[in-house]
């Protein structure tokens, strides 16, 4: 009874506040959990960029409507969902990411929601709770699965210390050089043989 656990910007999906920077020309957006472990500090500095340049929520799911998954992404997915139960953890929002799910097949996705007003201004963030993806890993250990987790940033490292086996995926140079304690793949085929060979180990 195995279950891996995904992330979804990086991994499967481009990253959105990346695209989102690049499309409105506000080199500050590009900043991710990539760079910055502070997932509050990061949020709120989002808002108020979003806030000074008068851009609100149906900008940024005009960017999204865009994207795609990243080459590959899909049918890496459905090979997994055919040896594993499959759960994306993620930090993003339902609001941005049910597009891209749409184009993934509808996988199962825990993230968090956005609040925005009538006019579409992005108002507030709210967690669905703190630390959802080490909590979810957590539970599903309660529930006696084994759990496999892949991601690529600072926010995914607390998943993978939790789960039975981790794996970084892509991950920036600072990321690998703090915890080396994760193999490092580069590409889904890599990625589909370290999980093939996790789940024979744990």
């Amino acid at each position: 009874m195995q279950i891996v656990c995904l992330d979804l910007e990086g991994v499967l999906v481009p990253e959105i506040w990346i695209e989102f920077s690049e499309r409105t020309g506000i080199p500050e957006l590009r900043r991710t959990t990539r760079d910055e472990p502070n997932y509050d500090k990061l949020m709120k500095g989002r808002l108020a960029l979003l806030a000074q340049h008068k851009l609100g929520l149906p900008d940024i799911q005009k960017v999204i409507a865009e994207m795609g998954p990243m080459p590959g992404a899909k049918g890496f997915l459905d090979g997994l969902r055919e040896r594993f139960q499959v759960i994306i953890l993620s930090d993003t929002f339902y609001e941005f990411a049910m597009p891209l799910m749409r184009q993934l097949g509808m996988p199962t996705l825990f993230c968090h929601k956005l609040e925005a007003n009538a006019a579409g201004v992005v108002v507030n963030y709210h967690l669905r709770m703190p630390e959802q993806k080490r909590e979810a890993v957590k539970a599903l250990k309660h529930l006696n699965f084994k759990v496999m987790a892949a991601g690529d940033s600072y926010n995914d490292t607390a998943m993978l210390a939790e789960a039975h086996a981790g794996i970084l995926f892509r991950p920036p140079a600072n990321v690998i050089q703090e915890f080396p304690q994760y193999p490092v793949v580069q590409n889904y085929a890599e990625l589909d043989a370290e999980i093939e060979a996790a789940s024979k180990k744990i």
